[in-house]
């Protein structure tokens, strides 16, 4: 039962990192975009 509850552990960490990682990559994106719109402005 101790192995169950290390690979679920795992899982459960794996998801958070890309989660954080996926909202990283989307305030970057947000702000390339609006840096673009500030340089045709």
């Amino acid at each position: 039962m101790t192995g169950f509850r290390a690979i679920i552990l795992a899982l459960l960490a794996s998801f958070l990192v890309a989660g954080c990682n996926t909202v990283k990559g989307v305030g970057r994106d947000i702000e390339s975009v609006g840096e673009a719109g500030d340089r045709a402005i």
